[in-house]
């Protein structure tokens, strides 16, 4: 048993009509989905889905419409039942849950954030946050204070008592996922949440989410059309298309190796800067030297490589900062050593960050940021024009 793998599923597939054999069998030949619909009736909303959902990861799915990503979400908690394969939920296959089972796998495992908010008009911004827990019979005064602790986490503290109808869309969602996580779940089903939002507020939206996620280190599974929410959240992300998985990986990973010519396309949309990190971008540095360096192997460098900065490292690789031409001229000709000439104030950053995070050093910056790693030894150089080009 895999202790890092909380949801998993196995070879699902979800077909609507009468004629699921033949659907199977045309499915099992390589027949598409339209060609199946054609010849039998039947719908492929899913074929052959299979993943792993680590715990406390975001795992973000993106497809069009009709690409399967609701129903296999909604196959986690069983509002859709698998016509074949399985769900397994820390290894344990919730199809042969009895209805207790089932009943409380859903009240204290497993919560869904819908995309139309799903509140009940009649109730306050505090009674719906506390809804869930009410149906589990919690002592009242018990929910109310989880309810407010819920309330304060997504920022509408002083709005307890409010008509849900006085809240913006924005506001709404706030609650709906504030209500989710009132159960306190293992794992967090979001079905296109934040797709009727404005950009402004499904951005604050966004970041509420990772704000949260890195409190609570729930696991979330998040539905979405938009590849730049999806890279934006997703730890991992799974890109589907006729009820099928083309792709599952890494956003950085995916940026750079798409699968096939589908992903490149929805990729080819995305924002690069937010998923790419500087490693993807950087270049070695054309001239290094040392310390120990006399000031003549300096300048004999700079001149070879046709550059007027040296990029300056330890024994270790360890950036030290640079020396430009002038000053290793000016060290021969006073005969002193190259470290009184290294210039310390040079902006780096490290590998791993976002192209998106160094834009406004990059334009700032004298001379090109020098790329360090943990231990801050040199990994590369990263120009102002390498920065804009990946825009």
């Amino acid at each position: 048993m895999n202790n890092d793998i909380i949801i998993r599923a196995e070879k699902v597939s979800k077909l609507y009509g009468k004629n699921k054999k033949e659907a199977s069998e045309l499915l099992k030949n390589g027949a598409d989905k339209d060609t199946v619909y054609k010849k039998t009736g039947v719908t492929a909303a899913l074929w052959d889905v299979s993943f792993e959902v680590k715990r406390g990861e975001i795992f973000a799915i993106i497809g069009l419409s009709g690409s399967g990503k609701s129903t296999i979400i909604r196959c986690f908690n069983l509002l859709n039942k698998p016509t074949s394969g399985k769900i397994y939920y820390e290894e344990k296959d919730i199809a042969q849950f009895n209805k207790q089972e089932i009943l409380n796998y859903r009240r204290n495992k497993i919560s869904m954030v819908f995309q139309n908010f799903g509140l009940m008009s009649h109730r306050t911004v505090l009674e719906n946050i506390a809804y869930g827990l009410e149906v589990r019979n919690v002592p009242r005064a018990e929910r109310v204070q989880r309810a407010k602790e819920m309330t304060a986490m997504v920022g509408l503290e002083g709005w307890e008592d409010k008509p849900i109808s006085s809240l913006s869309g924005g506001m709404k969602q706030r609650v709906g996922l504030a209500r989710a996580l009132a159960n306190d779940p293992e794992v967090l089903l979001m079905d296109e949440p934040f797709s009727a939002l404005d950009p402004l507020v499904k951005r604050d939206m966004q970041f509420e989410l990772l704000s949260i996620q890195s409190k609570l280190e729930k696991t979330v599974i998040f539905i979405t059309h938009d590849i730049n929410e999806a890279f934006k959240l997703g730890d991992t992300v799974a890109i589907m298309r006729d009820g099928k998985i083309i792709q599952i990986d890494t956003p950085e990973n995916m940026s750079t190796h798409p699968a096939d010519d589908y992903v490149r396309q929805f990729i080819d949309s995305a924002d690069k800067t937010q998923v790419l990190s500087v490693k993807h971008v950087m270049v070695p540095p054309a001239c290094l030297v040392k310390p120990k360096d006399m000031p003549s192997h300096a300048i004999r460098e700079m001149a070879n490589n046709d550059v007027s900065t040296a990029y300056v490292v330890n024994e270790k690789m360890q950036f030290l900062g640079i020396v430009s031409i002038d000053d290793a001229i000016r060290a021969r000709d006073e005969n002193l050593p190259l470290p009184t000439f290294i210039n310390t104030d040079v902006l780096t950053c490290h590998e791993d960050t976002l192209i998106s995070d160094v834009l406004s050093l990059a334009a700032k910056s004298r001379y090109p940021l020098a790329v360090l790693d943990n231990e801050k030894k040199l990994k590369g150089i990263i120009s102002k024009a390498a920065v804009l080009a990946s825009l």
